[in-house]
């Protein structure tokens, strides 16, 4: 007969049940027991930044395969275990914005099935930040584009520069808007010799706290462009002028509006002293540069021997590189949050700055559960 398997017995003990407290425990080291970095991007150029990072953290970059079919859908394969692990996916936003918003939309919710405890988005910067008002009869598509991601399994974001940060509140998780101005701040100081000359100019009225935070920080003067269009909208094409129908309708006096002033484009004037000093344009995005080269020419004619332009996404799109290589800018300084290498060849004037650090670090800190705060030390609302 064979013998019986005695297992020890303690009082309070089974052993087909764990003591009290213990799932809780395990479950909790098995959560926070590792995390892994993806990147949803297709192509090798924008999957540069997410090497980065996780050579930073001295991590691997997670198994998956992302690609498009030859019909034009997006495929995604998550190709290792990511049940209980916090997950963060790199994103950065190629010239191809919606392929890019699919992808990343497409993992999210693979790894959602896949049982992933946590899902980061990290997307350094966000696509249709632009659209985050109401222009005509159009609609807020940020907002759009927020719902989509928390729907897709999203649980928290970490995006840099925010064109508006009012942005953070269509989310209904968690978003860490962090800024570049450090980096930019640190290049100044130490790639313009003689920055202590220069004077840190808004290319429109719009900007001028951003530049005064700048300003401030480097102990500079400032300078403000007053004068560009700051609405391109045509309210006469949709109908909103047209006489209202008066036949068979009575219109009470007192719903009369009063008459409004049609708009007029001031003179362009420059606030502030540019003459024989580096002058130092700063901004969000530049994209179309056709207001950066119009801002540069009056400079130049003001006096301004030196003109730079700092701004922390670089989509530089359309003829961006050749404008600006045929323009009086002298620089244009921009980080790796959207990637421009093509832009870079094409024009040698084009600079830039590493941003990985931060992002390596913020997404350390989430995982660990720390504080953010150390991230946002001296940095101002403004910037």
């Amino acid at each position: 007969m064979p013998r019986k398997l005695l297992l020890p017995y303690k009082s309070g003990f089974s052993p087909f049940r764990a003591p009290r407290g213990l799932h809780d425990s395990l479950a909790m080291n098995a959560a926070r027991s590792g995390y892994r970095v993806f990147s949803a991007n297709s192509t090798a150029a924008s999957t540069e930044l997410a090497k980065k990072i996780t050579e930073r953290l001295g991590a691997e970059l997670g198994k998956s395969v992302v690609y498009q079919e030859t019909n034009g859908e997006t495929r995604v394969e998550i190709k290792e275990s990511v049940r209980g692990q916090d997950i963060f996916i790199i994103q950065t936003i190629p010239r191809d914005v919606n392929t890019a918003v699919m992808e990343l939309l497409i993992m999210a919710y693979a790894l959602k099935t896949s049982c992933a405890r946590n899902i980061i988005g990290v997307i350094p910067y966000f696509p249709y930040s632009k659209q985050s008002k109401m222009r005509k009869r159009g609609s807020i598509v940020c907002k759009l584009l927020a719902s989509m991601l928390a729907k897709a399994g999203l649980t928290h974001i970490i995006t840099m520069d925010l064109h508006q940060k009012e942005i953070q509140g269509f989310f209904s998780f968690p978003v860490d808007n962090l800024r570049a101005s450090p980096f930019l701040l640190q290049y100044i100081q130490e790639e313009i010799p003689d920055y202590r000359n220069a004077v840190i100019v808004a290319k429109s009225p719009g900007a001028a706290k951003r530049a005064q935070s700048y300003a401030e920080r480097l102990r500079l003067g400032l300078a403000v462009i007053h004068g560009e269009a700051q609405c391109t909208e045509q309210d006469m094409d949709d109908g909103r002028h047209s006489p209202p129908m008066l036949k068979n309708a009575t219109v009470h006096p007192g719903l009369e509006l009063p008459l409004m002033m049609a708009k007029e484009k001031p003179p362009i004037t420059v606030v502030g002293d540019v003459g024989g000093r580096i002058a130092i344009i700063v901004d969000d995005i530049i994209d179309d540069v056709e207001s950066f080269v119009a801002a540069a020419e009056i400079l130049k004619e003001r006096g301004a021997y030196k003109i730079f332009v700092m701004a922390t996404h670089g989509l530089l799109s359309a003829d961006a590189p050749r404008l600006i290589e045929e323009s009086s800018i002298d620089e244009v300084v921009v980080t790796n949050t959207v990637p421009h290498e093509v832009q870079k060849l094409q024009c040698p004037k084009i600079k830039t700055v590493d941003i990985s650090l931060i992002l390596s670090e913020a997404i350390r800190r989430i995982h660990n559960g720390e504080s953010m705060a150390y991230l946002f030390r001296n940095i101002t609302v403004d910037d």
